[in-house]
């Protein structure tokens, strides 16, 4: 991989405007060696050319002189963005007092105004030039305003709860399938492999019920997009999930006739794999997994 980053850097580096907001070709050739080994880190030589040349190095490196605190670098950040960010947090919100304090909670995000271990936490820090950085961005925005909502729900649901007395009502034992270990460990790590956005989509369809159009409006794309992905995602996911089975020491057969079982019988922590929170205890999501059950082969 070193190699091909030494051949590719000069260009790649002047490509991106390195220059101009502050990154060396040793901090570049650091940040493209860190997406390298995230995304293809089995490639070939030829198959690294193509990756690195298809990245949006200009965007990459924006995004990561911002995290790393250079002003000039925020300043081109919010010339090209900031009334992107707020029409996006607009649609979403669908409120102007509440979509400017969606996208100011997300500028604090972006701009790094906490520290850890003396280093300051930047979101841009994550963002690796595989996609436009202004779909980065409304996944970030979407998925801040669906943590929001999750984190208001939950405390309105503790409230009703301990009014019923639910809170503190000892749980059901839950049954366990044959294999049901293996097909949930199979199916966390096939959703846990998936890319921001979608778990994005999965997550506000399945764990908050949203629809459609909800989630279409909140990424700014059409509803025949959101429907088109979620039967692709279904279809996808299925495979891995075989797939993952199969690796575990499951035949084939064995592992198609495990997605048939009864998936009230599963216990899949789905939260977990979804969202960018810290994980909830005991939550299986049926929908989810009768999705995938169906999903073509």
């Amino acid at each position: 991989m070193q190699a091909v980053i030494s051949e590719l850097l000069p260009d790649l580096h002047a490509k991106a405007g390195c220059k101009e907001i502050g990154l060396t070709h040793e901090t570049f050739a650091i940040i493209l060696t860190e997406v390298g080994a995230k995304y293809a880190a089995t490639a070939s030589q030829p198959e690294l050319r193509t990756f690195f040349l298809g990245l949006r190095v200009d965007e990459l490196a924006l995004a990561r002189a911002c995290a790393s605190g250079h002003e000039k670098a925020w300043e081109i950040f919010l010339t090209r963005y900031r009334e992107k960010l707020y029409l996006s947090a607009l649609r979403i919100a669908r409120e102007d007092s509440a979509a400017h304090d969606l996208a100011d909670t997300l500028y604090a995000d972006l701009y790094g105004t906490t520290t850890r271990e003396g280093q300051r936490v930047s979101k841009l820090a994550s963002y690796t030039g595989r996609g436009s950085l202004e779909g980065w961005l409304r996944t970030v925005l979407a998925q801040e305003y669906i943590n929001r909502y999750r984190r208001t729900k939950r405390l309105v649901s503790l409230e009703e709860e301990s009014e019923e007395g639910i809170q503190f009502r000892a749980p059901d034992p839950e049954p366990v399938a044959p294999g049901g270990d293996r097909l949930s460990r199979a199916t966390d790590q096939a959703l846990a492999t998936l890319p921001s956005e979608d778990r994005l989509v999965l997550s506000s369809y399945y764990l908050d019920g949203r629809t459609l159009a909800d989630i279409a409006r909140m990424l700014g794309v059409h509803e025949s997009t959101i429907s088109r992905k979620l039967d692709k995602l279904a279809k996808v996911l299925r495979k891995q999930i075989i797939a993952g089975l199969t690796r575990g020491g499951m035949s084939r057969r064995q592992a198609e006739e495990a997605l048939e079982v009864d998936v009230r019988d599963l216990q899949v922590d789905i939260r977990r794999s979804l969202t960018q929170e810290q994980p909830t205890p005991a939550f299986s999501d049926k929908r989810v997994e009768a999705q995938v059950r169906e999903g073509e082969g």
